[in-house]
């Protein structure tokens, strides 16, 4: 489990991403359909809300709109970019934010507290999102204190809250697990207070908990105003502690009340607030040596730098180098001084025979130019690329426009002497091993680029 504000022995490095993205990383608002019982297409606008990802739907929970709390319930399809306002029967709960929620394997959802405009609350409540029934859960012995702006994560067959405020007292800063909420477990439910050794984090509300990253088992991670929190194991005899996690360049702005997800071994952080600005900018937290964390610090080739590996004898041209066995975008690359994986060299084909960018073409441009005519296709899509803004540009287009570039890029080393080439051109982007690496920034550089590519 991660708590946030951020710093331990795993080096971790921070990225900045103003962009967002699924593959592409690229926001874009989805055109999204359906019905909701007083006739909307899709909840309300609001704030303090939970939202929970099952597969492809997004659940979501109660929340405030202006002065009023909310307790509708609505998923999303993600698939096809439907709203469906859920009736949910059984222990309802009451409207209410600041709840914190998580998932339950594939198909429920647990949540706890939150502020209901008159009291601090410490129900629990289990959502069934397939039959829709809610469950609130009985639980016996010592509870935490009610509270809101806390966090709540299962960790394997425990839910664990931290933190939050509530009543008239002070932000706390104590860690609870709730045993008894899975199936499998036959358990009866109960609270544990847990008081682990090691640098545990200040109390604190508004802050964000993920579990998951490169952490075996699954941990909890805490990030808050800007610390980063390790809940780790060591062992089979599970000796639990906290660790305060070291990163090796600056952290992001304090904040709290912003979002931490667990995406493979990394964590992206999106907005939150300050006290007095709200954020919308988005920061990857990566393991050092991760491809994001050397993004930003591959050496740019321009017309006063010299590249690394060209000494004596190794001004010779393309051709002869190939034919020594080696393929003319590894050999460029290692001239330029960049990285280059085997396999983005390998993915490496003709215009002619990129059936994507042939696809792509006819895709957009329909019939005119004729489909048949793949060289007018390809010209056509060209074009397309030199003259549209950089904003105006399709998330499909990115993986060929990449590809062209690299391409054309190659073609013109092929037909230069390396010292030539090397003093002529910068290119930024020949190194990436596709368009998921591109940032919204690079966009416009990208097509600048490939405009001089295609004018000389």
């Amino acid at each position: 489990m991660v708590i946030g504000e951020a710093r331990s022995g795993r080096r971790f490095a921070i990225a900045k991403r103003r962009d967002h993205a699924n593959q592409r990383r690229l926001w874009y608002t989805p055109e999204c359909n359906g019905n909701g019982s007083d006739g909307q297409a899709g909840p309300s606008p609001r704030a303090f809300h939970v939202a929970i990802v099952i597969d492809c739907n997004m659940f979501i929970f109660g929340g405030r709109s202006g002065g009023k709390r909310l307790g509708d319930f609505w998923m999303l399809d993600t698939d096809i970019w439907q709203w469906s306002e859920l009736t949910g029967f059984g222990d309802l709960p009451s409207p209410r934010e600041f709840a914190a929620a998580s998932a339950i394997g594939n198909r429920k959802i647990v949540m706890y507290g939150g502020w209901d405009g008159k009291k601090w609350l410490s129900d629990v409540y289990i959502m069934d999102t397939m039959s829709l029934e809610w469950t609130e859960l009985s639980v016996t012995g010592s509870v935490p204190p009610p509270r809101c702006g806390h966090s709540a994560t299962m960790i394997e067959k425990r839910l664990l809250i931290f933190g939050g405020r509530g009543g008239a007292g002070p932000i706390m800063g104590d860690l609870w697990a709730l045993k008894g909420v899975t199936e499998e477990d036959n358990e009866t439910p109960g609270w544990t207070q847990l008081k682990l050794p090691g640098q545990s984090p200040s109390p604190r509300c508004g802050h964000s908990v993920t579990s998951g990253g490169p952490y075996q088992p699954a941990v909890p991670t805490v990030f808050h105003h800007h610390q980063l929190y390790l809940l780790t194991k060591f062992g089979l005899s599970v000796s639990v502690q906290w660790k305060l996690l070291a990163t090796s360049n600056e952290p992001p702005p304090p904040r709290a009340y912003h979002s931490m997800t667990c995406i493979g071994s990394r964590f992206l952080l999106f907005g939150g607030f300050d006290g007095k600005n709200t954020f919308g900018d988005l920061w990857w937290l990566v393991p050092e040596g991760d491809p994001i964390a050397k993004r930003d610090l591959v050496p740019n080739v321009d017309s006063d730098s010299k590249p690394s590996n060209v000494t004596g004898g190794a001004q010779h041209s393309a051709s002869q180098e190939s034919q020594a066995g080696e393929s003319p975008m590894i050999d460029l690359a290692k001239r330029l001084g960049i990285p280059l994986s085997l396999e983005a060299s390998a993915s490496f084909v003709d215009e002619i025979n990129d059936k994507e960018l042939i696809e792509l073409s006819s895709m957009l441009f329909g019939e005119s130019p004729p489909t048949g005519d793949q060289h007018a296709c390809i010209q056509a899509l060209r074009d397309h690329w030199t003259s549209i803004p950089a904003n105006s540009i399709q998330l499909q287009e990115l993986g060929p426009l990449l590809r062209d570039y690299q391409r054309l890029i190659l073609h013109r080393y092929l037909e230069n002497s390396f010292t030539s080439f090397c003093e002529k051109e910068v290119h930024r982007f020949f190194h990436l091993k596709n368009a998921s690496e591109l940032r919204m920034d690079d966009i416009p550089i990208l097509l600048m680029e490939y405009g001089k590519l295609l004018s000389t």
